[in-house]
């Protein structure tokens, strides 16, 4: 099969698309994670008001389903702060009523305020420690809600995302974001509805006590509000850029752990201790700063209210020497004052939590919000009972987003009958993996189609495809786990984990069985992280086993071989007789030793097809299979 040209028309198109994607990409630019490519972390108002959003809708959506916990939660909160202010009431009334009437020979008012005062109290600390009990479980169920979502959509994102992304960030987004979400949820919001009811409490209790007096202690909230409203502001670009450079931490600390043999190896220890220096810095300097805020807020706080309280005391102690308040109005009215500046303290420390969890849920929100590069299909088409296996590319077209300067495949076509054993070959960059990739479907085309016996991929659902179609990659992936478990992984979760028969018949089909049972605990033996208790051929004879188990209708090879030494190439090799009969199959290879396999040959250069046919008839004749030939014959040599 050949690859089409294109013509003119074709190109003006293709402008228009790009330029029509270039203007949807600048109006939709804050969306997902684009706004934490700003390594500044700066953002304009209008996308820090949409992130503000963002981030509330999803906590609205978290407790949309506690909503009657939190109900509860808040009537105890209320039922305590009630308590609370009961308090300097019955001492007004001890002191005006009660210590008269005991001098008098009348203890029972006197000791009825007592005993009051003592109920309020036992009633205030059963009320906080039911409330703190519930709150702390809504809290927890949000934050296990919000790790699924996270964790469930990051498996779900594609490869163009975590090509781009990095695991360091993403882990800091289910760790240290998810702690500042903690602090918040175990002690800010319980900070924040105390102050706020205490403060709306104490204000009409003022009011009602002396209106004079009242209307003083209000005029010291201007400064309060002016206060606060900097401490907004300041606070929040603060902590956006602590979220951030924390992050950049963790992703330098991963990088540097997983390649900790290439860092020994080029002796990188010093460069990288420079770089983690440069960061750690930057996050102890934002760390500071917010900090510095917080601590300006709650000096500032501070300062009105024992500047009020001290003016209260003057015109208070005034108007009790001259007659006009009594003293224990006088005392209840200084005692409610500092039960009004005394939550000021709780909601600086509830905006210091808010706008460090505001910064993370910012994030996590971004990641929630990136979209599914390859979505499930909304009106899904169901495959043939029996696959037979017959894969086309129609006139596809693909441009990776990172480089979407410079089109990989160029209106591409091809047609792989059913049972056929393909093998492509090109020099590096011509475009052989992303063949893989789309017919894997871990990305969709930009234009044309991928068909999997005459449906298209796009309407095909992820577990229907995987189950028809499976693709070993050039790094056999294992997980920690027996050996057996990482076999068992090819049976797909919907027809029930496999019999250890199944697994041992899979892996003596690819000849592993051998090597297994040879190991200290047999399939049973543990692989350790990554499977770097196995050789790289035997991690490679593992993953076929994988798909000995699965019986796909299509195998995909992407340079299934290119990492292996002779011996395991071969043991590879015979092992992929077993699993490629009687199956499609599309293989990427660099190793022509693979390629001999095949049934018929593409030679891929810039994204088209440039020779198709037999190894037999390619190297029979003259052309590039032939010179790739020979040049890996040199190479052996």
């Amino acid at each position: 099969m050949s690859t089409d040209t294109g013509t003119g028309t074709d190109t003006d198109t293709e402008t228009d698309r790009r330029s029509d994607l270039a203007t949807d990409a600048a109006a939709e630019a804050w969306r997902g994670i684009a706004a934490e490519d700003d390594e500044t972390d700066a953002v304009d108002r209008r996308t820090g008001l949409r992130l503000q959003h963002r981030a509330r809708l999803l906590v609205v959506e978290l407790l949309r389903p506690h909503r009657g916990a939190v109900v509860l939660a808040v009537v105890l909160l209320v039922a305590e702060t009630l308590a609370m202010l009961a308090g300097p009431l019955l001492v007004a009334t001890a002191i005006d009523s009660g210590v008269p009437a005991a001098l008098d020979g009348r203890p029972g008012p006197l000791a009825w305020a007592i005993a009051g005062y003592a109920a309020t109290g036992v009633a205030g600390a059963g009320l906080r420690s039911a409330f703190t009990l519930l709150s702390g479980r809504i809290g927890q169920d949000v934050l296990l809600d919000l790790r699924r979502r996270v964790f469930a959509h990051g498996q779900r994102l594609s490869l163009d995302f975590h090509e781009s992304y990095t695991s360091g960030r993403l882990i800091s987004r289910l760790t240290s974001d998810m702690d500042s979400l903690m602090d918040l949820l175990e002690k800010g919001f319980e900070g924040l509805f105390g102050a706020v009811l205490s403060l709306v409490g104490v204000t009409m209790l003022l009011l009602w006590l002396d209106p004079m007096l009242a209307a003083v202690v209000l005029c010291g909230f201007v400064p309060l509000l002016v206060l606060t409203r900097w401490f907004q502001r300041s606070s929040r670009a603060s902590y956006r850029r602590t979220r951030s450079t924390v992050a950049r931490l963790i992703v330098h600390f991963v990088e540097s752990m997983n390649g900790i043999r290439a860092v020994q190896a080029f002796r990188r220890e010093r460069r990288n201790d420079e770089i983690m220096d440069r960061l750690t810095t930057a996050n102890r300097d934002a760390n500071t700063t917010a900090f510095l805020t917080v601590a300006w807020y709650v000096a500032g706080v501070r300062l009105v209210g024992n500047a009020t309280l001290a003016l209260m005391l003057l015109i208070g102690g005034l108007r009790v020497l001259d007659g006009t308040l009594a003293l224990g109005a006088l005392t209840a009215f200084l005692l409610y004052l500092r039960r009004l500046y005394d939550p000021l303290d709780d909601l600086a420390q509830f905006f210091n939590s808010y706008q460090s969890a505001a910064a993370a849920l910012e994030k996590i929100s971004s990641v929630l919000d990136t979209p599914v590069g390859v979505p499930e299909p909304t009106r899904p088409v169901a495959l043939p009972t029996r696959v037979r296996g017959e894969l086309e590319f129609d006139h596809v077209s693909f441009a990776y987003r990172r480089a979407a300067e410079r089109t990989v495949l160029p209106k591409f076509s091809l047609r792989i009958p059913a049972g056929q054993t393909v093998a492509v070959v090109g020099a590096t960059g011509a475009g052989k993996s992303t063949l893989a990739k789309l017919a894997a479907r871990f990305y969709d085309p930009v234009a044309g189609a991928v068909r999997l016996d005459g449906v298209d991929l796009r309407d095909v659902t992820d577990v229907d495809l995987r189950s028809a179609l499976v693709m070993v990659t050039q790094e056999a992936f294992l997980f920690s786990g027996s050996v057996a478990d990482n076999i068992a992984m090819g049976r797909a979760d919907d027809l029930g984990p496999p019999t250890r028969a199944e697994i041992t018949a899979a892996a003596e089909a690819v000849g592993a069985r051998e090597f297994i049972e040879a190991l200290p605990d047999g399939f049973d033996t543990d692989v350790r992280k990554r499977g770097g208790r196995l050789s790289a051929g035997q991690r490679q004879l593992v993953s076929l086993a994988r798909v000995v188990l699965a019986d796909p209708a299509v195998v995909l090879l992407d340079e299934a071989t290119s990492s292996l030494d002779i011996p395991s190439e071969q043991a590879v090799q015979a092992a992929l007789e077993t699993v490629l009969a009687g199956r499609t199959s599309l293989i990427i290879a660099h190793r022509l030793s693979t390629v001999l396999i095949a049934d018929r040959v593409l030679v891929v250069a810039d994204g088209r097809i440039v020779q198709d046919g037999s190894p037999e008839e390619l190297l029979a004749g003259d052309g590039e299979f032939t010179d790739l030939h020979e040049a890996w014959r040199a190479s052996l040599a």
